[in-house]
């Protein structure tokens, strides 16, 4: 397939599912809302949001998209684009599930500070003190970690044990825990946030099987967040599309991290199920205050960590720290609030300005979707159209 015929069916896939949206939006939108103030005062109007939607997902050949935009603290666009898996016509509409991926840590880390706040711990105690790490019981830098530390990356774990490996003079085999950088270093670890999530099913006694419908109760539910998913449901096998890699199908399989993973265990990492609609209602919440209380929430969005200066991310997405479970940015129209995620064949990302209450979030079943995520960022800031 070449650009002009995959842009071709990409605008017919957006066309398509313009009409998939709920109808509450689709009011919404065209008797409301016709264009959305960006950072530096332009505007876009919805028709050339959706253009330059469409123009993207053919330009990068991404079969399908959930994207939800907010402005003023509303969600104000929300639009699913394209096919739920290539060599097929189902469409990718607004009851397609896709994987959040690394967008998981921001709601458990908003988790954590719930039950901090109610005193069930505290972020700076060492969380071995709560529940042991036997692994790690001969490396005694582990007990300096804390639940603080998991959340804004500085544990010195490795992302994860399988796929970030010990190097081979440590004479560690694959699979087996490690510490990999001195706690207090930054270092970008899953592995930290699912000890951390064990500890917190132990204080409330539930285990990786039941830790969802806390969450669910204490975070989804009162958002009025239909479609979290962490562990597997039945209506999932009709509603959840196919990841993509290099434009080919890679089916519907449960994320792991771990070789014994299981759809019925929570995976508070990389493995939230979801939609761009109800993840923008979790946005906005982390805007407009909810259940947190406003020191925790700003707590939540100070820098907690700082990220090294030869780093990618400071190099290239201008992160410069991190919050608890948030990456930050400084732009001259504000700090920018952020994070992607990457699960292979679904990636996804959010920003927001907390100043403006404007921002976005998308869920991309494509191995494309960082590309796509640096354009829209710009697009959505600043009113830049960045070439596909």
């Amino acid at each position: 397939m070449n650009k002009k015929q995959s842009r071709l069916i990409a605008l017919l896939f957006g066309v398509i599912a313009l009409t998939s949206c709920t109808s509450e939006v689709e009011n919404l939108v065209s008797h409301e809302v016709r264009s959305i103030p960006t950072m530096n005062e332009q505007t876009l109007p919805i028709s050339v949001i959706d253009h330059f939607v469409t123009d993207q997902m053919a330009a990068l050949e991404i079969p399908g998209l959930s994207v939800a935009i907010i402005s003023a603290g509303q969600i104000v666009y929300h639009r699913s684009y394209g096919i739920a898996e290539v060599g097929t016509n189902l469409v990718l509409d607004e009851n397609s599930i896709l994987e959040a991926a690394s967008l998981s840590k921001p709601v458990f880390a908003y988790f954590v500070l719930q039950m901090a706040e109610r005193g069930l711990l505290d972020l700076d105690t060492p969380l071995h003190t709560y529940l042991p790490f036997p692994e790690l019981e001969t490396d005694r830098r582990y007990e300096l970690i804390t639940a603080r530390m998991v959340l804004s990356h500085t544990s010195g774990f490795p992302n994860w044990r399988w796929f970030d490996p010990a190097p081979a003079e440590r004479n560690i085999p694959r699979g087996t825990m490690y510490i990999k950088q001195q706690p207090g270093e930054f270092t970008y670890s899953g592995e930290a946030y699912h000890y951390l999530a064990r500890v917190i099913a132990h204080l409330t006694g539930n285990d990786m099987k039941t830790l969802d419908e806390l969450m669910t109760k204490e975070v989804s539910d009162p958002m009025g967040i239909k479609s979290f998913y962490w562990t597997w449901d039945e209506s999932l096998e009709s509603r959840k599309v196919s990841g993509h890699k290099l434009g080919a199908s890679i089916g519907r399989d449960w994320p792991r991290s771990f070789p014994d993973d299981n759809r019925n265990e929570i995976g508070v990492a990389g493995r939230l199920h979801t939609e761009a609609h109800g993840y923008a209602q979790f946005l906005i919440a982390l805007m407009n205050g909810g259940r947190l209380s406003e020191s925790s929430l700003d707590e939540m969005l100070s820098p907690q960590s700082r990220v090294p200066h030869d780093s990618f991310d400071y190099l290239n997405k201008g992160i410069i720290a991190w919050g608890l479970g948030i990456a930050i940015e400084p732009t001259p129209y504000g700090t920018r609030y952020k994070h992607g995620g990457n699960n292979g064949g679904f990636q996804s990302g959010f920003m927001f300005f907390r100043n403006k209450k404007l921002g976005y979030v998308f869920m991309a079943n494509s191995d494309r979707g960082k590309e796509f995520n640096s354009a829209l960022q710009e697009f959505i800031t600043v009113g830049v159209q960045k070439e596909p």
